[in-house]
């Protein structure tokens, strides 16, 4: 409830610095996909609270295609934008649109995911990356007992920064049960020869997510977890832990852990806080969702997108390498979502309506 407060009381103070600062300046918005709920979530949310505000803009997809993203990008900038607001389907590709929109002098503000190689990123609104892989790994290890537990890995898509993130906040409460014991890596031979290693460098995370890797995508998330427990032994599934990087593509892995016969039950992981994934975890179909709440995801980059526009510079509280420079940010809390706080978190908080769910308590 208090992260719902601050949200209409950055709604409001949007609202009033609006009126000034976009009289002649338009925002433009370009997200990945339109093809996951979480993107379509954060483009309503765009619409909702750029109306609110009384901010000229205008929200486009790239259809997970680089080249339908840069050409997005060009069409905004002909259009006159001031800033521009984008989530990179490859975080490298992206350097060209944001070189092209500096070009034209057009703020450019990385949303969500980082955008790498190139010196033209003026801020990263970004939820805290880290600590939604630690989130997933303190719910592992709090599930776990005694020794020689079966863990499964996968991880995000190689070409997406966030995905490296993601797995090196699991890996930093991973790794020490891993090294004494309590956990047994099962599906990657690369994370085997790095276990006993506690930070490892951004090449040794490729050698892991390079063979774990869902690539944001359910069927490939599915054919690897199929895939994965057809080489399993019996004595490597009973309980097992699963370190599934979001709540698509958990889903599609809890399904096929569920239909196999050796698996007594799966602890799986997920972000996003997805309808069809709260609906599973009331079920106990998935163990635990991340919630990144777009509301004020949403809010920050329009916050961020007004400061720029009146010649200011947004405040900070960390920064990001991408490569080139050090990204200045300041990224949101997230929160952990289980059976246990399901209610609260979800519906309480006015992220979703009681209404979509059955059998919630």
């Amino acid at each position: 409830m208090k992260k719902f407060s601050v949200f209409l009381s950055t709604v409001f103070t949007l609202m009033v610095l609006a009126s000034s600062a976009f009289a002649q300046t338009t925002v433009g918005i370009v997200l990945p996909t339109k093809d996951e709920e979480r993107w379509i979530q954060d483009q309503n949310r765009f619409q909702s609270a750029l109306k609110t505000a009384g901010i000229s803009a205008e929200v486009l997809f790239s259809e997970k295609d680089s080249a339908k993203e840069k050409s997005n990008v060009e069409t905004l900038i002909t259009k006159g934008i001031k800033v521009l607001v984008l989530c990179p389907v490859d975080s490298a590709s992206a350097a060209a649109s944001a070189d092209a929109a500096a070009k034209a002098g057009v703020k450019v503000v990385a949303y969500d995911r980082l955008i790498t190689g190139t010196k033209n990123v003026d801020f990263y609104v970004t939820f805290d990356s880290f600590s939604v892989g630690a989130e997933w790994g303190k719910y592992l290890v709090s599930q776990a007992k005694g020794k020689g537990n079966n863990l499964y890995l996968y991880a995000g898509a190689a070409s997406d920064n966030n995905a490296f993130i993601f797995f090196a906040g699991a890996w930093s409460i991973l790794q020490p049960k891993i090294a004494d014991g309590t956990f047994k890596i099962v599906n990657s031979d690369a994370a085997i020869k790095l276990q006993k290693k506690a930070e490892l460098t951004r090449e040794e995370e490729a050698s892991i997510i390079g063979q774990v890797t869902t690539n944001w995508n359910p069927n490939d998330a599915k054919s690897k977890a199929e895939s994965h427990l057809t080489k399993a032994t019996k004595a490597q599934k009973g309980i097992a832990y699963v370190l599934s990087p979001n709540d698509q593509t958990a889903r599609a892995i809890a399904d096929v852990f569920a239909k196999d016969k050796d698996i007594k039950k799966a602890y799986t992981t997920g972000q996003d806080a997805d309808k069809a994934s709260i609906q599973y975890i009331i079920d106990g179909k998935q163990s635990m969702t991340v919630l990144k709440d777009t509301r004020v995801l949403v809010a920050d980059a329009i916050k961020t997108a007004i400061t720029f526009s009146k010649g200011e510079t947004p405040e900070k509280t960390k920064t990001y390498n991408n490569g080139v420079i050090e990204v200045p940010a300041k990224p949101s809390d997230v929160t952990a979502v289980t059976q246990a706080n399901v209610k609260a978190a979800i519906v309480d908080s006015g992220y979703y309506p009681a209404s979509l769910f059955t059998g919630l308590k």
